[in-house]
């Protein structure tokens, strides 16, 4: 009966040891990091944790969303905002346009939509009071003008979003269970739990599931194409969109092999991918902002024949930026976001 004890504790040791090492090397652990950059970024600070970053096509302004999220994880008080910074003037500056927004207002994804014919429109993931809903803002003169608020029980962990019209939309839940022992399962076991969900204007119902932290989500400029980052799958998928029904038919996962986070896609139809290649590194900065991040961006270029063209732009240990989290470019511009840091990069090459 002891050896049959000794010999079960030392096959749970080796698969406790087996374990632990696929998560390290899964999550980049063992990655040997290199930093470059073809280019030269100043550093853009007054605001904090700006997560996601979007640029109008025509206008140049870049809209950017931002939240302290240690103080909200710590329930410090700390209010959210949204802002533009004019990538076509002299002298950019910082411009605060959610001066209406609540004292607990977190924003967290957003998608602009260009109307045709009628006012554009900025979607805003907001997390405001532990709640979660979709703020849907006109924009006006430069001003946000608050046109709906959107609730419902699917918007489960919502983390990004992207417009397919004036009052349709995507958006992706990062987790199923949002607390307790069952989302660290989720988290560190990498389990598929995750979702997509869209609202066709009248209700909200699930498109795709089976998702290891859905994050990031984006559409091409046809709206056949949606694309969607799988954090702990390492992994973008690639879905066909029905236009007409807004379904999705998963086409292609392409592994890129590191923590993606929110994607943009440029006037060329170019995807631009912020990345965290050493995820627990990011976990270990999300709780420590002494202890630095890693930060990646990855240049996708579509071909003819399906596939992508991957490039690695920048790649910096953290020193410059912590934990990027998104990059969009216009002209000779990139913008780079992070997730908890109090700043963003205004890059040129």
């Amino acid at each position: 009966m002891t050896k049959k004890i000794i010999l079960a504790v030392m096959v749970l040791v080796l698969a406790a040891a087996g374990w632990v090492v696929h998560l390290l090397w899964s999550t980049g652990q063992f990655k040997s990091l290199e930093p470059h950059f073809a280019g030269d970024c100043s550093p853009v600070t007054g605001v904090v944790g700006p997560e996601d970053i979007t640029i109008h096509p025509e206008t140049g302004i870049a809209y950017i969303s931002a939240s302290d999220r240690r103080a909200v994880i710590q329930l410090k008080p700390a209010k959210g905002a949204l802002y533009a910074y004019d990538l076509k003037s002299l002298t950019p500056e910082l411009v605060r346009l959610s001066v209406n927004a609540g004292d607990d207002f977190h924003p967290h994804g957003i998608s602009l939509y260009v109307g045709h014919g009628g006012p554009d429109t900025l979607f805003v993931v907001n997390h405001e009071g532990s709640r979660h809903r979709i703020e849907i803002y006109d924009l006006r003169d430069g001003q946000l003008i608050h046109r709906k608020t959107i609730a419902d029980p699917m918007l489960i962990s919502p983390n990004d979003i992207v417009a397919v019209g004036p009052d349709r939309f995507y958006v992706s839940n990062d987790h199923r269970y949002t607390t307790g022992m069952m989302q660290v399962f989720e988290n560190y076991l990498r389990l598929k739990l995750s979702n997509v969900v869209y609202y066709d204007g009248t209700r909200f119902w699930e498109v795709a599931a089976g998702i290891g932290y859905a994050n990031g989500i984006n559409v091409s400029s046809d709206g056949k194409i949606l694309y969607l980052c799988a954090v702990t799958e390492g992994a973008l998928h690639i879905y066909n969109r029905d236009i007409a029904s807004g379904k999705l038919k998963l086409r292609q996962k392409l592994d890129l092999g590191t923590g993606v986070d929110n994607i943009e896609i440029d006037s060329s139809g170019e995807l631009w991918i912020g990345a965290h290649p050493q995820l627990l590194k990011f976990i270990q900065h999300a709780q420590d902002p002494a202890k630095i991040s890693p930060s990646q961006i990855l240049h996708l270029i579509p071909q003819a024949d399906g596939s992508y063209e991957i490039n690695e732009i920048y790649l910096n240990g953290g020193e410059e930026i912590s934990a990027s989290s998104v990059a969009v470019v216009y002209k000779n511009r990139m913008l780079i976001g992070a997730v908890f840091d109090p700043k963003f990069l205004d890059c040129k090459w």
